[in-house]
Parts: structure tokens; C-alpha cells; sequence
């Protein structure tokens, strides 16, 4: 039985034909020579790009789809910017078209509608996304938020600015020294939220929120006489109104729901979550940064109201 290919028993195979050689050893030293060579140039190639892909910057939120601290920054910063333009509005709207309290020439001119407008309009839309996100993230009713809020925050600063000068400068240092302090503690491993502290917190809230509309009710009937109702009360602890008081308490538990809203961020971007829920991280710290800055400016305001 044959063995072997049959291409090569194959007579006519075998037979050399004019004019070629097998090739010498010389050449055949060049070949192989050259196949290294090729090889190498092959495997630098693959080696530079495999270089250039560990140098080019990490992949962001649009390659991948995913949540990331930059990107949830930089729509943080984006609803902030619409909340500053909108408190030009309602700032300018509250003094009847004056940027400044001093060119205030009567009462009438002044207004509290940019103030409620914003307050309402805040209310529900903050609802809405509360309750909606879940299920679909919906930037548009966060940007509208973030417009409400900014005339609430306007109209009710310059309010306050008219009554007590350069109360919103200190409001606004005092809110930023919280904010960062908190950050910071954040950033450092120091403070994180807890299941327990959580549960502390959610009783906690609740009882301030009970208080508040018992406050206006009591304002709304006349039974308490102070601006601020039961805030503006002397207490028994060495004369300190009562709105001072609360007031740091209440900025404590701000300051712990912003603690929250970094560790949702963190465990977002952790777990992976779709780059849509930035917006929600976003909205969650400027819900609470706004309510860090009316406590503290209406703590300052008492304590000014007071002296």
C-alpha cells in the first residue's frame, strides 16, 4: 500500500523542472530571517497598542453607559447653573425690577409671588421625580425643578436681604463651609451612611415635619405672634429662641441627608447603574443644599431678628 501524500509520490511532483533550484541555505536563512522579522514588527504593533490603550484616559459615562462620579458632577453643576439663573429672576422679580434692596423707593414694590410660585412648583415637581424615577429618569422635570427652585430661592433671599442686610452672603459662606466639611468627611471614610442611622434619621424627619405644619397652623390662627412662629419663641435654655435651636438640629440631619446622597452616588457608580441616574444623584443634592441654605438663613435671621 502506498504511503505518504499522493501529491508527493506523484512522479510528476518529484520531477524538477528547468530553471528551478531548491533553495540554498543562504536564502533560506533570509526567509526565515525575514518571517522573524515580520513576527517581531507583528508583536511591536500589537505591543503599541495595547501601550496606547492603557495610556488613552479611562473610558466616561457615554462609552460605557454607566454612572460615573464625573459625569454626575457635571450634571450636578448643570442644575445648579439653572437654579442661579432663575434666583436672578426671582431676586430681580421680588425687588420689582431692582437688583438691589437699597433702590427699594416703597412696600408696594416689593413681592412675595416669585417666592410662592417657586415654592409650589418645587413642591410638586419634587414629587413627581421622587416617585417616578424608579421606574424612568426624566431630566426635563428635573431641569424644571431646578428653574422653580431657583425662584423660590431668589424671591425668599432677597426678602430676607430687604429685612436684615447681607444675611444671604453669610447664608451662602455658611451653607458652602457645611457642604464642604461634609465632603470632605465623606471623601475621607470618617462619616457613611448606616442602616441604623438611616432608620434614626427617618423618625427624625418625620418629627420635624409634624412640628413645621404644626408651626403654621399656629401662625395661620394667630396663636403665635414671631415671624416665624414657634422658631421665634425665647426658650428656657439661657434665652435662646427656640428656631436656633431646632435650627441646628435640623442642620444636622441635612447634613446626614447629604451623607446620603454622596453614598447613593458612590454605590451607583460601584453597581454599575445606567449614566441616566446622575441626574438623580443630582437632584438629590440640590433638594439638599437648598434646605441647608433656608435653615441656616433662617437661623441667622433669628438670631439677628433677636438682638
Amino acid at each position: 500500500m502506498a504511503s505518504g501524500n499522493f501529491a508527493f509520490n506523484n512522479p510528476a511532483f518529484q520531477e524538477q523542472r528547468p530553471g528551478l533550484t531548491p533553495p540554498s541555505a543562504t536564502q533560506a536563512g533570509a526567509q526565515t530571517q525575514y518571517a522573524s522579522a515580520a513576527h517581531q514588527g507583528v508583536d511591536a504593533a500589537a505591543n503599541a497598542q495595547l501601550e496606547g490603550a492603557f495610556a488613552a484616559p479611562p473610558a466616561g459615562s457615554i462609552q460605557t453607559g454607566r454612572m460615573t462620579v464625573e459625569d454626575t458632577v457635571a450634571k450636578t453643576l448643570g442644575l445648579f447653573a439653572v437654579l442661579l439663573v432663575t434666583a436672578v429672576v426671582g431676586w430681580v422679580w421680588t425687588l420689582g425690577g431692582a437688583f438691589s434692596p437699597d433702590q427699594i423707593t416703597s412696600a408696594e414694590q416689593v413681592t412675595i409671588m416669585p417666592w410662592i410660585i417657586g415654592m409650589l412648583g418645587g413642591f410638586v415637581l419634587a414629587m413627581v421625580v421622587s416617585f417616578t424615577s424608579r421606574k424612568k429618569v426624566r431630566p426635563a422635570l428635573i431641569f424644571a425643578y431646578a428653574a422653580f427652585e431657583g425662584l423660590f430661592v431668589g424671591g425668599i433671599s432677597a426678602y430676607f436681604e430687604l429685612l436684615w442686610p447681607g444675611i444671604v452672603i453669610q447664608a451662602a459662606l455658611a451653607t458652602l463651609a457645611v457642604v464642604g466639611v461634609v465632603l470632605a468627611l465623606f471623601a475621607s471614610g470618617k462619616v457613611r451612611a448606616s442602616a441604623r442611622a438611616n432608620k434614626i434619621f427617618l423618625v427624625a424627619i418625620i418629627g420635624y415635619a409634624v412640628f413645621g405644619l404644626l408651626n403654621l397652623v399656629l401662625m395661620w390662627t394667630g396663636v403665635t405672634q414671631g415671624m416665624f412662629g414657634l422658631y421665634s419663641e425665647p426658650s428656657p435654655l439661657f434665652g435662646i429662641p427656640w428656631g436656633v435651636i431646632i435650627g441646628v438640629f435640623v442642620v444636622l440631619l441635612a447634613s446626614y441627608s447629604l451623607v446620603q446622597d454622596f453614598d447613593l452616588i458612590q454605590q451607583g457608580v460601584r453597581n454599575g447603574a445606567p449614566r441616566e441616574f446622575g441626574w438623580v444623584g443630582g437632584f438629590g443634592i440640590m433638594v439638599t443644599v437648598v434646605w441647608l441654605y433656608i435653615e441656616i438663613l433662617r437661623i441667622i435671621a433669628i438670631i439677628r431678628g433677636s438682638n
